[in-house]
């Protein structure tokens, strides 16, 4: 069937809500064939989009029938599986209760156990919670840092990580599966919905307590130190000031941004990669005076941070810079403290800065890279505990996601939290500030000036657009970029890496559909589309001597890539 098929059959179907009916009424032709002309798509991220009724969108029917998909998958691995259960949070999203009592019901109507936080509970603790209750799976209510107008549905396996790309086509085929979105049934009152165990939260403090570094520095520093806290609206008000308190450490929240605003009406965007995002906490520090300020999105699984500089003035750190941070205080400390693992790896997305590579080396830590998705990171954890290869002392992606521990398999605001606010007590300490520390990172190893570049693509066929633009790339001739020499080009949809001398081997990762110049002494661009947003996503990482010369580098390979992706589109 056609868009406008699809779309009077809902209308003329009597199990369709009477509020649906009137927000599909009135839709413009436009609306129609954007709602109707495509399905929400189910892949290795889960769901994400707009809110809103349509096969297209986010809403309790789209929620019921990708539940009804886990649910099967949940069943086939027999009543084990059943009784273990499935674990669901949500955040302070538009919906996110009611899907995530609807994923409840359908779970319950299938004869599975739904354990169901009673109140928001950000990405991290869901996680742990799997792992805690030796749940089967568990289901997250959230679109992370999108815009107010979007929610998701995320899956995570059994270890607690997001699934792997093999379990998402399973469950995927079950969800198209079902032809008749109106033909799930739920069950809202069951004995098998039951709340999540009170002891979880405790258990998942205690845990992430034991991983700190420098207690003597809190000790003696904790109790002075200003910090500034926003939890943007989002899930990690209770969750980031109770390890804060627990750590020693008062923070002062920005009053007006603790509130569960499903609207996030004090911000443009609730991202704290932007420093327009972190803005009324960085006003409150000034006003106080402070040292430092966090900012966590809805979820809680990011945290931004700005520091004051040389000058007194604060500054929003990027993703990157805040994992070079915490990269090398952890290996530090871990070498100080006699814990530093014979086979300690750290772990990133290959789209995460190079710096890590030098940090890495002069430690001795083994540096390993994933694609985009930190559910590639809980794989390799996963993958080290059975065969003891490597150790992980540490993960991060540039998007501000960082995970110590492996108490979770996705990134985690909350003990990011910590470790920052204990490594901000630990340089004061020893007399110095994060900005010195930032400093002496880039005299040590070198300037690297990282950026991202997001290009927004629109309408029902975005994905497809940008998926296109990156295969396009894939045929361009490229032998320079900006002043630099591509050294080699890396095909990660076919698995490949071609050096300009002709030469190719075998990229031994997860496939992707992105492609990666390797530029001469170090520096790269990345290109990649989005798998949460329609937005094609441009990395660069600039190794120069200074921030001067390397933002001239970055200048003029952007104009490169500008023209490469025109001539891109032609191809």
């Amino acid at each position: 069937m056609n868009y406008l098929q699809i779309y009077e059959t809902w209308m003329a179907d009597s199990r369709l809500s009477a509020e649906a009916k009137r927000e599909l009424a009135a839709l413009s032709e436009t609306e129609k064939e954007y709602r109707f002309g495509a399905e929400l798509s189910f892949g290795t991220a889960g769901m994400r989009g707009v809110i809103g009724y349509g096969l297209n969108m986010m809403n309790v029917y789209t929620v019921r029938r990708a539940t009804q998909g886990l649910a099967g998958y949940v069943v086939a691995l027999g009543e084990g599986a059943k009784e273990r259960g499935v674990v669901i949070s949500y955040d302070t999203r538009r919906r996110s209760f009611e899907f995530a009592k609807a994923s409840a019901a359908v779970l319950a109507k299938n004869g599975i156990k739904a354990y169901l936080f009673g109140r928001v509970h950000p990405v991290p603790m869901l996680s742990f919670a799997v792992r805690h209750l030796h749940a089967i799976a568990g289901i997250m209510i959230t679109a992370s840092h999108n815009p107010k107008e979007d929610n998701g549905y995320k899956v995570y396996g059994e270890d607690g990580a997001q699934l792997s790309p093999e379990a998402t086509d399973i469950i995927a085929r079950r969800i198209r599966a079902i032809s008749d979105i109106f033909s799930v049934e739920w069950e809202d009152e069951s004995p098998l919905i039951v709340p999540v165990p009170a002891e979880v939260d405790e258990a998942y403090f205690t845990e992430i307590e034991k991983l700190s570094l420098s207690p003597e520095a809190v000790k003696a520093c904790g109790k002075d130190l200003k910090l500034v806290y926003t939890p943007v609206h989002g899930s990690g008000y209770i969750p980031v000031t109770t390890i804060l308190r627990r750590l020693g450490i008062k923070a002062t929240v920005v009053e007006e941004q603790i509130s569960e605003d499903p609207d996030f009406s004090t911000v443009k965007v609730p991202n704290p990669e932007y420093k327009e995002t972190l803005s009324r906490g960085i006003a409150l520090a000034n006003e106080i005076d402070a040292d430092v300020v966090f900012g966590t999105d809805p979820d809680s699984d990011r945290l931004g941070v700005a520091v004051k500089n040389d000058r007194g003035e604060f500054i929003a750190l990027s993703g990157n810079q805040v994992g070079i941070l915490l990269l090398d205080y952890i290996l530090t400390r871990l070498k100080a403290r006699g814990e530093f693992p014979a086979n300690a790896a750290v772990v990133k997305s290959f789209v995460s800065t190079g710096m890590a590579k030098a940090i890495c080396e002069e430690f001795g830590a083994t540096l390993v890279e994933t694609p985009v998705g930190f559910k590639f990171i809980g794989e390799k954890i996963k993958e080290w505990e059975a065969n003891k290869k490597y150790t992980f002392v540490f993960g991060f992606e540039e998007s501000c996601g960082y995970l110590r521990g492996t108490h979770a398999r996705d990134k985690d605001a909350v003990v990011a939290s910590m470790v920052c606010a204990e490594m901000v007590c630990y340089y004061a300490y020893i007399g110095k500030t994060v900005y010195t520390r930032l400093c002496e990172i880039y005299e040590k190893y070198g300037f690297v000036l990282d950026r991202g570049v997001s290009v927004k693509y629109g309408g029902l066929h975005a994905m497809e657009e940008m998926n296109a633009v990156v295969d396009g790339l894939k045929n361009c001739q490229v032998a320079e970029i900006g002043d630099m020499r591509v050294e080699a080009i890396r095909d990660y949809a076919a698995g490949v890496r071609r050096a300009a001398d002709g030469t190719c081997e075998a990229l031994n990762i997860p496939k992707c559909n992105c492609v990666y110049f390797e530029l001469e002494g170090g520096s790269f661009v990345c290109v990649r589309p989005s798998g949460t947003e329609p937005k094609l996503k441009i990395y660069y990482s600039m190794r120069a001597k200074d921030e001067a010369a390397a933002t001239e580098r970055f200048e003029a390979a952007s104009r490169s890539v500008d023209l490469l992706l025109e001539k891109a589109k032609g191809n």
